[in-house]
């Protein structure tokens, strides 16, 4: 840990340079922080530091150090039954999976990431895991599962945008 920064000034570092664009700067405060909260016996925030380093690695283009960084934690969130947080987790493993072309156990993380969410009515962040499963499954070549989860994703209460539009519009009648 960084002895001349507490952990909430490493957090906003972490914050503030990832705001500015500087990934690699903001990963490693998010690292230090989370071994700073490893050491006070703070595991759950310790993995969620380790969450956020992992995103800020994912944007640097260093898949392997953000996979390094998250792997572990859903399980942490799922032991203490914090489903919210597993579900973000699993999300951002599939990521992590995902840039280092582990497709198949990306699909799955990122399957069981929109599932907690669903089932935590956490609409938003589903549909956003769903449109990253979607286009992944695109690039795996499967266009039909593609096109289902990317349906799935779209919001309830009819706020569908134009891809889902198109895809519910009946097709023209000949002639009409």
């Amino acid at each position: 840990m960084n002895d001349t920064l507490s952990l909430q000034e490493l957090i906003e570092e972490g914050k503030s340079t990832y705001k500015r664009g500087d990934f690699l700067a903001s990963a490693r405060a998010y690292q230090a922080a989370a071994q700073g909260y490893q050491a006070t016996g703070d595991r759950l925030t310790a993995a969620e530091m380790l969450n956020n380093a992992s995103v800020a690695y994912l944007r640097t283009g260093d898949g392997a150090a953000a996979l390094q960084a998250v792997e572990g934690t859903p399980e942490m969130f799922a032991d203490a039954q914090d489903t919210h947080r597993q579900a973000i987790a699993l999300g951002n493993l599939g990521a992590a999976l995902d840039a280092m072309k582990r497709l198949d156990e990306a699909v799955e993380a990122y399957q069981r990431s929109a599932d907690l969410l669903g089932q935590a009515g956490e609409e938003d962040l589903r549909a956003h895991v769903l449109k990253s499963l979607s286009v992944l499954q695109l690039r795996k070549g499967d266009q039909m599962q593609a096109v289902a989860t990317m349906q799935s994703s779209l919001e309830p209460g009819g706020k569908a945008n134009i891809f889902s539009r198109l895809l519910k519009r009946p097709p023209k009648q000949a002639g009409k």
